[in-house]
């Protein structure tokens, strides 16, 4: 017979397994360490192009995207990025006409409109008034024009490109916005904020009656070759990378195919919506993933760019999130270990960088303001 002592010994030790382990499993990963993966091929582009003023615009916003940021999805992909064949640097001064940190929406209608607002506003300028965005100068000037985005369409940062709502959480109202304007192609989340609505109207019957075609469907989205596309692939916004795959690059692509065959030209908006979102979570393999995602979308971009010769690609962000840093990394395994000053925007300057006719505007440091202003004066009469 076992002695009591050596039983209550054997229990002991019995529990603090059990504890040990359900520890081990239960211990939270470390998100500010990004441990490596496989690398993609980054091609180098060509720097000449058959003009000095462009034709077409494609604008990409790294929401919350900061250098530390753009540095990571480098050291991640082992040295290289699509980005760096942006030859043209420079640096954006974020804040709003009522904080020194902006928010998105804020940020996001200062690039679009050429006015500095109040957080929160989206496409309205401090007296709540509409301002006239690029998009739809664009489009009234023969351009096509198109947004794409991995959060809800109806999000502060395409909102601010085509809606005009005195705040950014008046969803159902931004989306009704979209049937006010001729926009050719806009995909991203927010199907609810079509159809699920508290005044009962079906937008997207509407979009249809008005030519539209609305895909809910990566791969139907992937080979759409109409004129008019409505893109819906979530009730609101996407999942992470994981769960939505390659939507950006392709949706990026898709838009391209639909507006490239304006003779006139266009106009294209794209957002990286959640790397925001990675910031804001201290999260550092959310940051690397997302920056990824948003550069290979990027390379859709210089592919066409390059063969097209008349088009200005740029890639900025509307305000830094989470004060990221890197303390350590490696170009060899990938490896990045980031780490944050908050959980919050901060009010750093971002960076700008550009490619393509016109590409050497955006060189130095400016306000947010000031890329509506050049975007204008390259691309409209």
């Amino acid at each position: 017979m076992l002695h009591k002592k050596s039983a209550i010994s054997v229990a002991v030790l019995i529990g603090l397994f059990s504890f040990s382990t359900i520890f081990a499993q239960e211990a939270p990963k470390d998100v500010t360490l990004y441990q490596g993966g496989k690398a993609y091929e980054v091609k180098t582009y060509t720097q000449s192009f058959k003009t000095n003023t462009p034709q077409n615009v494609i604008l990409f916003i790294g929401d919350g995207m900061g250098v530390a940021h753009l540095f990571a999805g480098l050291t991640a992909n082992k040295g290289k990025l699509f980005i760096e064949n942006c030859k043209y640097i420079g640096f954006s001064k974020t804040s709003s006409s009522n904080r020194y940190v902006t928010d998105s929406a804020a940020g996001a209608t200062a690039i679009s409109t050429g006015t500095k607002t109040y957080n929160g506003a989206i496409g309205v300028g401090p007296d709540k008034n509409s301002l006239k965005t690029i998009l739809e100068e664009a489009s009234e000037q023969g351009k096509l024009t198109g947004l794409v985005s991995t959060s809800s369409i109806t999000h502060a940062t395409p909102a601010s490109f085509i809606a005009h709502q005195p705040n950014r959480s008046q969803e159902e109202d931004i989306a009704a916005d979209f049937l006010k304007t001729d926009i050719d192609v806009f995909i991203g989340g927010g199907y609810d904020f079509f159809t699920q609505r508290e005044d009962g109207r079906n937008l997207v019957n509407e979009l249809i009656s008005k030519g539209y075609t609305v895909e809910r469907e990566l791969n139907k989205i992937e080979a759409y070759n109409g004129r008019k596309l409505a893109g819906l692939t979530a009730p609101k916004g996407n999942g992470r990378v994981a769960e939505r795959g390659n939507m950006l690059p392709v949706s990026t692509q898709t838009a391209i195919n639909v507006l490239q065959k304006n003779k006139n030209g266009f106009f294209l908006m794209v957002e990286g919506s959640f790397i925001d979102s990675g910031g804001h979570g201290n999260n550092t393999i959310q940051v690397v993933e997302e920056v990824l995602d948003l550069d290979q979308a990027v390379g859709r971009a210089l592919d066409f760019a390059e063969k097209d010769g008349n088009t200005l690609v740029i890639v900025t962000a509307d305000h830094e999130t989470g004060g990221m840093t890197i303390n350590d990394g490696s170009f060899e395994t990938g490896m990045v270990k980031g780490a944050f000053t908050s959980s919050g925007h901060t009010g750093v300057m971002v960076p700008i960088f550009a490619y393509g006719p016109g590409a050497s505007e955006f060189i130095g440091i400016m306000e947010n303001i000031d890329l509506y202003t050049k975007i204008k004066k390259l691309l409209l009469k």
